[in-house]
């Protein structure tokens, strides 16, 4: 595979283990700065296993064994010794669920910076701001920051939970199918904001939706079986595949 300019993220030769049975095998791929990069693929084939490699999320399954090199800005995040409170901080997760705390919506997104130390209440107010209009939900919620979170529509909730990932203000932010649960409106706000998040942040989302991956993916790679068949542009993969696996996949022949 040709070397790709200004690469965040470089996983090199990763292998996942839970126990015994390989859920990645040897998976070498560089991501791009400030671009979506779609992972599809049938169930079980390893993209949330992968996606969660990214930021050693792995680490919290007791039988997960990791093999191989993911590369952040030149370190191996798998490195004895390496911060994964920083790596968590820097590489954001949101889950398929949307998840809030049980808190204010303000307290949502406050959360992790006064984890990370910042306790001053008007840069508090600055980052909460800031985030919730970078995630596209200010305007919906402004006046009423202090109500729980888990009021909100499933929509809002997973728009509320993006801005709590880039309160921290990451570098990467990691999306495992963040618009399955939502309705068809929600879904389109999603992909709205996560088109104009790429401006500033390298996106890696998994998604069994293929037409959500063709409309706001850059690149795309199709698992299959934990390995990587295939990685490149989304409109070459889509369009001009390599390999019969991924056109067999991507026309619905299969998985």
């Amino acid at each position: 595979m040709t070397d790709r300019v200004n690469c965040k993220l470089k996983i090199e030769n990763l292998s996942v283990y839970y126990d015994r049975e390989q859920a990645l095998d040897d998976i070498s791929m560089e991501i791009d700065c400030r671009e979506i990069t779609a992972l599809i693929g049938p169930s079980g084939c390893g993209k949330s296993t992968f996606l969660r490699s990214l930021n050693r999320m792995n680490d919290e399954i007791k039988e997960a064994s990791v093999e191989g090199s993911v590369m952040l800005d030149g370190e191996d995040i798998y490195e004895n010794g390496y911060n994964v409170v920083e790596l968590r901080k820097r590489v954001g997760m949101v889950f398929q669920q949307p998840n809030p705390f049980p808190k204010s919506i303000y307290d949502n997104v406050a959360y992790g910076p006064r984890i990370h130390g910042i306790r001053d209440r008007d840069e508090l107010d600055e980052i909460v701001e800031e985030s919730l209009k970078a995630a596209a939900l200010w305007e919906e919620v402004s006046d009423r920051l202090n109500q729980s979170a888990l009021d909100l529509s499933g929509g809002q909730q997973q728009r509320l939970c993006i801005a709590r990932a880039i309160a921290v203000k990451p570098d990467v932010i990691l999306l495992d199918e963040p618009a399955s649960a939502l309705d068809p409106q929600a879904t389109a706000k999603i992909e709205d904001l996560l088109t104009e998040l790429k401006k500033n942040y390298t996106i890696i989302i998994v998604t069994h939706n293929m037409q959500q991956a063709a409309r706001i993916s850059d690149s795309t790679a199709f698992f299959w079986l934990g390995r990587v068949v295939e990685y490149g542009p989304t409109d070459k993969i889509f369009e001009r595949p390599d390999d019969q696996r991924t056109e067999d996949y991507i026309t619905g022949r299969f998985g």
